[in-house]
C-alpha cells in the first residue's frame, strides 16, 4: 500500500493542529513521524485513521483518494491503528477482544470461538507475536496487551498499521521485542507508521523519518542522522541530551526504609525487607527490571498500599502507618509511574488537576470555598513555566496528548516546596524537550536540599541523573553502586546476580 496525506489540516477553534501535512508512506516501509507532545502527531493519525475528519487536504491510497468519516471506512481501506492508550475489554480474553465488533457465528446463532482462538494462533505464530488465545487481558503485562492490539489490526487483514506512541508505557525487554515484531512486519510487506518522540527507537527501526513541529512538517531525515540533529529538529533549538549537574552535598535523612515488606494483591512479598536512605540533597536511583518490587516501593512510601512490616520515616518522622494527605502535608511530592490511573482526574480541568493536593487551603480555598479567580491564575502561570500545550486552563485533562498530562503532573508537584521528591518514571511518554526540562528541574530539586528517590525503568535516566544507584531485585535492594558502575556490571545485578555469586561461580569453576 502506498499512502500520501496532501495538504491535511486540522483546526480546534484558534488551535491549528495540523497545518497542511504532506506525507507519503511507501509500501513495505517502516515510517516516523516524529515530534514533541502537542506537535500534531496524534491528530494526524486519527484523522486518518477516521476519527477526525480534516478541514481540508486529502487522503490518496494507490492513487485513489479517500474521505473517511469513521474507523470502519479506514478499516475497509486496509488500515489498522494501535492507539496510545488501548481499546480492550480487560475482563474478556484475548479472543473475545480480537473478534469483537467482527464475530462470526455457527448454525445454531453461537459465537464461533474455537475460529476465534485459531485465528490468534495462526498470527500470532505467523509474527511471533506469542500470545496465549484463552489469556484474560486483565491479567497480562502491558506489552502483551499491545500484541493483542497489533493482532486486532492484523486480523482485519491491514496493509498498513499506525502505531501510536507504542513504547510510552513498555519495558526495555518489551520495546526490544516490539521492535523485532515491526521488522517481521515490514519483512512480510507490510507498511507501517510509528508516532514516536523516543530517538533512539526511530534510529533503529525507520526507514525514513519525518518530523512534525507545532503542526508542521519540519524536515525529513535518515536514520543515520544524529540525535542531537533530530531533537533540535523536534524543538526548534538545541537541547541538551545530557545532564549537568553539579557534585552532590548531601545532607541529613530525607526518607529512611528499614526492613519494609510489602504483599502485592496475590499475597506475595512485592518488598521483601528492604531498606534504604536518601538524604536531602542527593538523587538515589533505583535500578532494576520492571515488577520487582518498584511500584509497591513507592505507594508504600505515600501510603496508597498498607506495609506487613518495616518503618518508613521522612525527615525523622515515623510516616509508615500515616494517611496520603498527611504524607503530602509533610512535604512530600509524588510522580507516579500510571498518569492516567494515579496522577490525574481526566474529567476534571487542567486548572483542577494542578491544586488537586491543595485545593482545601489557601491561596485556592477559604472557608470552605474554592477561589476560581486565584486558581485560574495560578493555572496559567504553570502551563507557560511548564510549557503545557493546551488550549486554555480549562481544558479537560484527559483531552491532552500523554505527554503533556504528565508535564500537569510535574507542574503540580514541583510548584509548591518539597522536602522529598518520589519520581516514578517521571519522564514517560514525553519529548525530548520536556525531559531536558523535567531533568533539569529534578536537579534544582536536589540542589533546593529536597531528597529524590527516582524509579525509572530506563537505565540511561538512572545512571545520568543519581549520585547514588540502589538495584532493587525480587524486592529487595541487592546492591548499592556509583552511577560510573559499568552498564555490565549493573545489569548483572539487575538480573539477581551479586557480586559474591560470580565469585563463587569462579571458585567452583576452578
Amino acid at each position: 500500500m502506498r499512502l500520501e496525506l496532501r495538504g491535511l489540516t486540522k483546526r480546534f477553534g484558534s488551535l491549528v493542529a495540523n497545518d497542511h501535512i504532506d506525507l507519503t508512506v511507501e509500501p513495505g516501509e517502516i515510517h516516523a513521524l516524529l515530534g514533541e507532545n502537542g506537535a500534531g502527531k496524534s491528530t494526524l493519525m486519527n484523522m486518518l485513521y477516521g476519527m477526525l475528519s480534516p478541514d481540508s487536504g486529502e487522503i490518496v491510497i494507490d492513487d485513489v483518494a479517500h474521505k473517511f468519516t469513521s474507523p470502519g471506512d479506514a478499516l475497509a481501506a486496509g488500515l489498522g491503528m494501535v492507539h496510545q492508550h488501548f481499546m480492550l475489554v480487560p475482563v474478556l480474553s484475548v479472543a473475545d477482544n480480537v473478534i469483537l465488533g467482527r464475530e462470526t457465528t455457527s448454525a445454531l446463532g453461537f459465537l464461533n470461538h474455537n475460529a476465534a482462538r485459531k485465528a490468534v494462533r495462526e498470527i500470532s505464530e505467523r509474527y511471533g507475536l506469542d500470545v496465549d488465545p484463552d489469556a484474560i487481558i486483565e491479567d497480562l503485562p502491558v506489552g502483551v496487551q499491545q500484541r493483542v492490539e497489533i493482532l486486532k489490526a492484523l486480523l482485519s487483514d491491514c496493509d498498513l498499521l499506525i502505531l501510536d506512541e507504542p513504547t510510552a508505557v513498555l519495558t526495555p525487554q518489551e520495546i526490544d521485542e516490539l521492535l523485532d515484531i515491526m521488522r517481521g512486519l515490514r519483512d512480510d510487506g507490510k507498511s507501517i507508521v510509528f508516532i514516536s518522540h523516543k530517538l533512539k527507537e526511530v534510529k533503529a527501526i525507520a526507514d525514513r523519518i519525518t518530523v512534525v513541529r507545532l503542526g508542521k512538517v519540519v524536515g525529513q531525515a535518515a536514520p543515520d542522522a544524529s540525535e542531537n540533529e533530530l531533537a533540535s529538529m523536534m524543538v526548534g533549538r538545541d537541547v541538551r541530551l545530557t545532564v549537568d549537574k553539579e557534585p552532590a552535598q548531601p545532607g541529613e535523612p530525607a526518607l529512611e526504609i528499614e526492613d519494609l515488606t510489602v504483599v502485592d494483591e496475590r499475597g506475595a512479598h512485592a518488598v521483601d525487607g528492604l531498606s534504604l536512605t536518601v538524604n536531602s540533597g542527593e538523587i538515589v536511583g533505583v535500578a532494576g527490571v520492571q515488577g520487582n518490587g518498584q511500584t509497591e516501593l513507592a505507594e508504600a512510601i505515600m501510603s496508597l498500599t498498607p506495609t506487613l512490616g518495616g518503618t518508613i520515616r521522612v525527615g525523622g518522622s515515623d510516616t509508615s502507618h500515616d494517611t496520603t494527605s498527611h504524607v503530602i502535608e509533610s512535604g512530600v511530592g509524588y510522580i507516579p509511574e500510571d498518569r492516567s490511573v494515579d496522577g490525574l482526574v481526566r474529567e476534571f480541568t487542567v486548572a483542577e488537576n494542578l491544586i488537586l493536593n491543595r485545593y482545601n487551603r489557601a491561596p485556592y480555598a477559604s472557608h470552605g470555598m474554592l477561589d476560581a479567580y486565584r486558581i485560574a491564575r495560578s493555572a496559567r502561570e504553570n502551563i507557560a513555566t511548564f510549557d503545557v500545550r493546551t488550549p486554555s486552563e480549562n481544558t479537560p485533562a484527559g483531552s491532552l496528548s500523554g505527554g503533556n498530562q504528565q508535564k500537569v503532573i510535574v507542574a503540580r508537584e514541583f510548584s509548591r516546596p518539597l522536602k522529598l521528591l518520589i519520581a516514578a518514571q517521571p519522564t514517560r511518554g514525553v519529548d525530548v524537550g520536556a525531559m531536558e526540562f523535567i531533568h533539569s528541574r529534578i536537579v534544582s530539586e536536589r540542589d533546593n536540599g529536597a531528597g529524590v528517590l527516582l524509579i525509572s525503568s530506563e537505565l540511561d535516566e538512572v545512571l545520568s541523573l543519581s549520585d547514588r544507584v540502589a538495584v532493587i531485585h525480587d524486592g529487595k535492594i541487592i546492591a548499592e553502586v556509583s552511577p560510573d558502575t559499568p552498564r555490565d556490571a549493573i545489569g548483572r545485578l539487575m538480573a539477581g546476580v551479586r557480586p559474591d555469586d560470580e565469585t563463587n561461580e569462579e571458585v567452583a569453576g576452578d
